[in-house]
């Protein structure tokens, strides 16, 4: 029996060019995903898979590991996903699904699935420390991705992360004087990051471009100021709004706002980025974006 726990992520640089070895500052947030588990040694081959979110039971699976069968489920589709992942952890496991033993898993999310704080890589990871393997090479072959949100839930920590020519990174303190100045406001919606990849993917890009926010990312991480970091991540998303053709967010949803708005992650959902001004609670609040949070209550730093 044991317990692991997982923590979100929100990524502040590079999105999109992540994929192409781009420097990422990305931190961890308070809530995220916990795993419990328990083996029996009982001849059965079974697994129990229980999913809770925010506490509520959602999702229940029954499957046999010695014929990668689910036997019981009340949603297909997911336990599917469940299964293929499982399988993967099998692949890559010395001692996991080998036997003869029944496995009861149970996992709690314990963030709303709109945020966009990383229910697939908390999970990845999950299994990966449960089963003592690369939570990288699971996230690749059971989901895909950069990995920097498995970094983050690996080392628990805030992470300076590059996907080329190899992945590497490290643990660093992001801790900026003017941090509780900093607030996240949440769009009301998910994004569909494949779109916004795929969408990437389709254009013509230069080494030349990929180092500049690789740049810009280190600049972020130094900033001392929340007047030069406004400014450099103003120009951040003005980089990628050229970029990909789509307007920044700020112009889409906040032109009128005083201070900078910066997407987090795949535009077009999810959380945004932006600095306290006098009134920003009726500001965002009067635009009917109801959910504001600030440094303390969602960055585990």
């Amino acid at each position: 029996m044991g317990e692991i726990f997982s923590p979100g992520k929100l990524m502040l640089t590079s999105e999109y060019f992540a994929m192409d070895g781009a420097l990422v500052l990305a931190v961890p947030t308070r809530l995220g995903q916990e795993f419990s588990f328990k083996e029996e040694l009982d001849g059965k081959s079974l697994i129990f898979w229980e999913a809770y979110h925010q506490n509520r039971h959602w999702l229940k699976a029954v499957i046999d590991y010695k014929s990668w069968q689910i036997v019981e489920t009340n949603i297909p589709a997911s336990a599917k996903f469940i299964l293929k992942t499982l399988k993967n952890v099998q692949l890559l496991s010395q001692t996991k699904f080998k036997s003869n033993y029944t496995y009861y898993l149970t996992t709690n999310l314990q963030f709303p699935a709109d945020y966009g704080l990383g229910s697939s890589s908390t999970l990845m990871n999950n299994l990966a420390e449960w089963a003592d393997i690369d939570p990288f090479y699971l996230n690749t072959i059971s989901l895909g991705g950069s990995g920097y949100d498995i970094a983050v839930a690996k080392e628990k920590s805030a992470v300076l992360y590059q996907s080329k020519p190899e992945i590497k990174y490290e643990k660093v303190d992001f801790n900026p004087p003017f941090k509780n100045e900093l607030i996240f406001i949440h769009l009301n919606q998910k994004q569909d990051s494949r779109e916004g990849i795929n969408l990437y993917r389709s254009k013509n890009k230069s080494q030349k471009l990929v180092d500049e926010f690789s740049d810009l990312t280190r600049k972020i991480l130094l900033c001392r100021e929340l007047e030069n970091f406004s400014e450099l991540m103003l120009i951040h998303e003005q980089k990628i709004s050229n970029f990909i053709e789509i307007p920044a967010v700020k112009a889409r949803f906040f032109a009128d706002c005083p201070v900078f708005v910066k997407s987090l992650g795949a535009w077009g959902g999810d959380f945004v980025m932006s600095s306290k001004f006098d009134g920003f609670k009726d500001y965002f609040w009067g635009k009917d974006f109801n959910t504001i949070l600030e440094w303390k209550d969602i960055i585990d730093l």
